[in-house]
């Protein structure tokens, strides 16, 4: 449905005003997100505390934030003639692209389900991320519709009925979109068959991941602490067959400060010891000040003797989940972790040295941010890890989207991916996005398997979202050209009015 997605939009808005096309945008974008991101209020009530009559509401201005830059993509191509037929198609994908890209990084950035994203099973197309980015499939779904609308337009338009020029820019679009995705199709299929062969000769690592499957609402329990971790490190040991060189912990699966807790933190070392293997895992952490305590949410890389390797601290918190934003002007809301005061940021880029290889740690829905994996493969690391308690979402649809979108981040780096969630999904995709095994949602797993590196720094890891920053410029040159000549039409016809009154 991508494909043709935005083709009843373009109808609606043809010939509307500015302010008509925004709202029509504007309200179909409301509808859009708020069936996208209904899960919010599910996770708000049942975990945050936040009782409908709030939650609700707060789904609507997020939903309505969301909606404003379809609203603002109907309003500026509404301004557009589609008797204007290049600078119409031209306009179409490379606005959208630019309106997720601002997204993607405004306001701390909530790049959440680009409509690029929903291909992605569709390898032989989506492998063109590697260059492009995820931009790259969002640009051809938008020009697709703009092509079958314009086309439909063109066909049935009274007024352009006689015009068989008209006709023939119809034809010249449809040529144009089936060169591009020959094209993508063509270069997916060459790269997946090339990656594949390179990886098949390996090196390759035995990697675990163990999903606890634990209750989010018994999960930082006291009495359940010793249960959880002896839960964990129960599972853990079954992967020892396997014999894994390293063995993947969720976000936060020990519900305690790991090395602070002496008890479980030596049920946990002593495990470690007795698989002779490495373990990364997910914890809180704190950092003792002079005047303060930070907090952070962490993941710990153990080797097999017992000793702490090194740390990451995660680096893009969740506003209302890891701090409160605005907490001066909003002391009345809270977070939804409540046993810790607000979690401070680690630094963009940081990498973790692991037998001659590096791990790229990414925590929960650090994986929905390209520039973060991007950073990271760029500092060396041949392996993204992303950890995550997505137990928040009970069995909505968001644990699939944010998923869907893990897959993005292997291909556009040319990295093999490994996932580890608390209640699912789990899993492992290489590196061209293929997913090579993955759980069930709110089963206890266990997987193990071994992972290919590959070492090609991609073009998207070189030069990142060039695409996108193009697709930028030109929609702004295009909006300030449009706008400056009406402003010259209406100069110039109250000119004319005026020399008329005279």
């Amino acid at each position: 449905m991508g494909w043709i997605a935005l083709v009843p939009l373009l109808a609606a808005v043809k010939g509307l005003s500015f302010g008509k096309a925004f709202r029509t945008g504007f309200l179909a974008g409301l509808v859009h997100y708020l069936s996208l991101l209904y899960w919010l209020v599910y996770t708000m009530q049942t975990y945050g505390g936040l009782p409908v009559y709030l939650s609700v509401p707060v789904l609507f201005l997020l939903s309505a934030y969301m909606a404003l830059y379809v609203g603002l993509f109907s309003a500026f191509i509404s301004h557009l003639k589609t008797s204007e037929y290049k600078t119409y198609l031209l306009a179409i994908p490379v606005l959208w692209v630019f309106l997720e890209y601002l997204r993607g990084f405004l306001f701390t950035g909530f790049p959440w389900s680009f409509l690029g994203y929903s291909q992605f099973k569709q390898l032989n197309i989506i492998q063109v991320s590697d260059i492009f980015g995820v931009y790259a499939i969002s640009f051809l779904l938008v020009l697709s519709s703009g092509v079958i609308f314009l086309t439909i337009d063109n066909t049935f338009s009274r007024k352009l009925k006689k015009q068989t020029y008209r006709h023939t820019n119809s034809i010249i679009g449809v040529i144009i979109l089936i060169f591009l995705l020959t094209a993508t199709l063509s270069y997916g299929k060459w790269r997946i068959s090339s990656i594949q062969e390179s990886i098949s000769k390996g090196p390759f690592r035995q990697i675990a991941v163990v999903q606890g499957n634990i209750d989010q609402a018994i999960k930082w329990d006291p009495s359940f602490q010793v249960e959880t971790t002896e839960k964990y490190l129960r599972l853990s040991l079954s992967a020892k067959k396997h014999e894994p060189d390293l063995v993947v912990w969720p976000e936060t699966a020990t519900p305690f400060y790991f090395l602070s807790d002496t008890v479980l933190s030596q049920k946990v070392i002593k495990t470690v010891f007795e698989m002779d293997t490495d373990f990364l895992i997910g914890s809180p952490s704190f950092k003792i000040g002079e005047d303060t305590i930070e907090y952070y949410n962490s993941a710990y890389l153990i080797d097999a003797g017992s000793k702490v390797i090194d740390r990451y601290d995660k680096v893009h918190l969740v506003p209302f989940g890891e701090y409160v934003p605005f907490k001066k002007w909003l002391p009345f809301l809270g977070k939804m972790v409540e046993h810790v005061g607000d979690f401070k940021p680690g630094t963009a880029g940081d990498t973790l040295s692991w037998k001659e290889r590096t791990l790229g740690i990414q925590i929960c829905f650090e994986i929905i941010y390209p520039g973060l994996s991007r950073a990271m493969v760029q500092n060396g690391a041949d392996f993204l890890i992303n950890i995550t308690n997505d137990a928040w979402f009970e069995k909505t649809s968001a644990p699939y989207q944010h998923f869907s979108m893990t897959i993005f981040r292997a291909i556009e780096n040319r990295r093999s991916l490994v996932r580890a969630a608390n209640t699912g999904i789990s899993g492992f995709v290489d590196p061209v996005g293929n997913i090579m095994e993955q759980t069930e949602l709110f089963h206890d797993a266990v997987l193990s398997r071994d992972v290919p590196i590959y070492d090609e720094l991609s073009i998207y890891t070189r030069f990142g979202d060039f695409f996108a920053v193009i697709c930028s410029l030109i929609s702004v040159f295009l909006i300030g050209l449009r706008f400056t000549e009406s402003n010259f039409w209406k100069k110039k016809k109250y000119k004319i009015n005026k020399e008329k009154t005279k």
